[in-house]
């Protein structure tokens, strides 16, 4: 247990140092998918690990619709994408963090069709924000900034999404940029635009990125994420059959690792995780994974993947969480696991009870966080020896999205309402 302890403690000042550079530190505000730092860690204390409807609700608020982006805070405020049934009316709406009133909800009128799945509505993709300029992603629609009281400052439209699952992928900021894995479908890019202007920066598309490969379905819905490499900031994102690394200054591509393409399709729905020198991506639809050494360049396959699982794979949606050195996983059928971050192998797999999960891992306080399909957010320990759970702690709504930590509470969207959890001291 001991060994436990410091391997925790070694992966955050590990992620901490990687991402130092970037200028997206720790911080109370969790200001995009998966935090401020894009890997789910929030280095808070005291975070509550028991709620119910009625215990520990700070407040709630309904919701217009459905939808699978998760909240963000910035600044005083909560954003959510949210959308219409068809998707004809797509919205960024901001909320007052301390008791949830509504400050604004800013529309955008789309009479195209575009294609999507039942599981997947409209306002699929989260927000992000510096505290000053919030940017959203409404797919087809277009990239969005808004100033905080909801002035337009400016849109960029980079093309139309064509999947029959939809989109899903979300912003991040990077140095005065907004970075955009821009997909699945017919286009298939990462983008870089100019916060300031809402320029294209640059584009560098992915090869083979329709709909339909041979037959074989093809997508990433993955969102990147900024690491230190080889003492170089890089962007790193998982597309269809590879993890690529790209230079943030012009796009290039500096050096990729194969892996991805599964027996099913060559799909991905997962971010890329890392911890200090080792890099983890995870196949959809039964695919593969892999783990491989961050850096090199070129093609780096064959001397930088350390492990290629080729098994089926249960469906993995939601990215995982290294500790120390071990991956930890919750995946689509209700399954947990955790595997060796050196091999890749199983160390343990359990089924957990209350339903399927599309939600992603985060950690605070030693914890991890995961939030089922049903709207039960399950806390449990990162032990490698069994699946520890702490609480299971129940919504009874359906959600598909990740939490957010911030000041000490827990913000959680579901299909219903915009939960704010907190401590009955907060």
């Amino acid at each position: 247990m001991n060994k436990l302890v410091f391997n925790s403690r070694q992966v955050l000042l590990s992620s901490v140092f990687v991402l130092s550079a970037v200028n997206l530190g720790f911080s109370a505000d969790w200001t995009r998918f998966r935090g401020p730092n894009g890997i789910g860690i929030s280095t808070e204390k005291g975070i509550p690990t028991t709620w119910n409807r009625d215990e520990n609700i700070v407040w709630k608020v309904p919701l217009p619709s459905d939808g699978n982006g998760s909240p963000i805070v910035s600044n005083g405020r909560v954003f959510i994408a949210s959308a219409n049934k068809n998707g004809t009316e797509r919205s960024l709406i901001c909320f007052d963090r301390k008791d949830g009133g509504q400050l604004w909800d800013r529309a955008v009128k789309f009479d195209t069709k575009e294609p999507t799945h039942k599981t997947n509505p409209f306002g699929a993709s989260t927000p992000t924000a510096d505290g000053k300029r919030v940017v959203v992603w409404h797919g087809s629609s277009g990239l969005f900034c808004y100033d905080f009281d909801g002035n337009e400052l400016w849109s960029n439209d980079l093309g139309d999404v064509h999947h029959i699952w939809g989109y899903g992928s979300s912003p991040v900021l990077l140095d005065g940029m907004v970075l955009l894995n821009f997909g699945p479908g017919d286009q298939t890019f990462l983008a870089a635009v100019d916060l300031e202007s809402g320029e294209t920066k640059w584009k560098t598309e992915e090869p083979g990125g329709n709909n339909d490969r041979n037959g074989r379905m093809v997508g990433s819905w993955s969102t990147p994420i900024v690491a230190k490499v080889g003492g170089k900031i890089q962007i790193l994102c998982s597309m269809p059959t590879r993890v690529n690394a790209y230079n943030p200054t012009d796009g290039t591509i500096i050096w990729s690792v194969e892996g991805l393409s599964g027996r099913n399709g060559d799909l991905v729905y997962t971010s890329p995780i890392v911890s200090d020198e080792i890099g983890v991506a995870m196949g959809g639809y039964t695919g593969p994974g892999i783990g491989f050494k961050l850096g090199g360049s070129g093609d780096v396959t064959k001397s930088a993947r350390l492990w290629h699982d080729t098994k089926p794979n249960p469906q993995r949606i939601g990215s995982g969480m290294i500790v120390g050195n071990y991956i930890y996983m919750a995946n689509e059928p209700g399954i947990a696991q955790c595997l060796e971050l050196d091999t890749g192998n199983v160390v343990w797999e359990t089924r957990l009870q209350g339903g399927k999960l599309w939600g992603a891992i985060v950690m605070a306080d030693g914890l991890l966080y995961v939030t089922n399909q049903q709207g039960n957010t399950l806390v449990f320990r990162p032990n490698p020896e069994k699946f520890e759970l702490i609480e299971t702690n129940p919504l009874n709504e359906t959600t598909n999205a990740t939490p957010a930590i911030s000041n000490g509470q827990v913000f959680i969207r579901t299909f219903k309402h915009l939960y704010c959890i907190g401590n009955s001291a907060n």
